[in-house]
């Protein structure tokens, strides 16, 4: 155990360092700067490089920061910067429903909640944010697994057993696909009393400006009020504001 935290410490070392260097350093002079020996230094470039956290120059053998970590903070970066843009639409949703809302990201194989908000007059649902739920189960989770092939899906819940939630779960793969299909077809998706028995829930994606998926933002509630009779009616208050959210995001829904 005290080895896996001397290697993760030696390994965001690299990292800072690497940060002051735009050209990138060569195995000794990571090794000097951190008082570490070359052969520990180049197990723990070669291990980085393998997860894209760092990349090799080959023709002059030096390291520098790779794209996944720039990856990485551009996603927490759009999450702070998607949260400030949505927030007015939001509200208006909220407003035009008279229920909860919420603003959802992927994380691997869970939806998480990075916003939402609070209608009044409406039952108080166990959500919150930094809340996660999972991906088959749900409207937010349906939509952001809306761009990903079919195959990519499989790949994701291979070895996970989908888990029923209520009677209405969905936990087979293949209707999973099938579902996540109808969803793209709609270009929104429904969760009916598949996560909380009598709870139905509508969402739509959000895209940046290069046309990906990058959240989704839903409306739930009570199936006496979310009712099949209004999906129609409600999914174009969700793709309004989707649409609107991804505006401010750089999407051009005409490109």
């Amino acid at each position: 155990m005290r080895d896996t935290v001397q290697s993760i410490d030696r390994a965001f070392d690299i990292l800072e360092v690497l940060a002051t260097e735009k050209a990138g350093l060569g195995v000794t002079e990571i090794a000097h700067r951190i008082g570490l020996h070359k052969s520990t230094v180049y197990r723990l470039l070669a291990s980085m490089a393998s997860r894209g956290y760092i990349e090799k120059n080959e023709s002059t053998g030096t390291y520098r920061l790779g794209l996944k970590l720039v990856e990485l903070c551009s996603l927490y970066l759009n999450s702070l910067e998607l949260k400030t843009e949505a927030q007015p639409y939001l509200r208006k949703l909220a407003a035009l429903t008279a229920q909860p809302v919420h603003l959802a990201i992927l994380d691997h194989r869970e939806a998480v909640y990075i916003d939402k908000i609070e209608s009044y007059n409406t039952i108080r649902m166990y959500s919150a944010i930094g809340k996660r739920v999972p991906l088959y189960c749900t409207a937010v989770g349906k939509v952001l697994l809306m761009d990903k092939e079919d195959g990519e899906i499989r790949e994701l819940f291979s070895g996970t057993q989908l888990t029923p939630r209520t009677a209405h779960t969905i936990t087979d793969i293949e209707k999973l696909i099938s579902e996540i299909e109808g969803v793209r077809q709609r270009g929104w998706a429904v969760d009916n009393e598949e996560h909380e028995e009598g709870i139905r829930c509508i969402a739509g994606p959000i895209y940046d400006y290069r046309g990906e998926i990058i959240a989704a933002v839903s409306t739930s509630g009570l199936k006496a009020i979310i009712s099949p009779e209004r999906d129609e009616e409600i999914a174009g208050y969700v793709i309004e504001t989707s649409i609107e959210i991804s505006k401010r995001m750089g999407y051009n829904p005409g490109r």
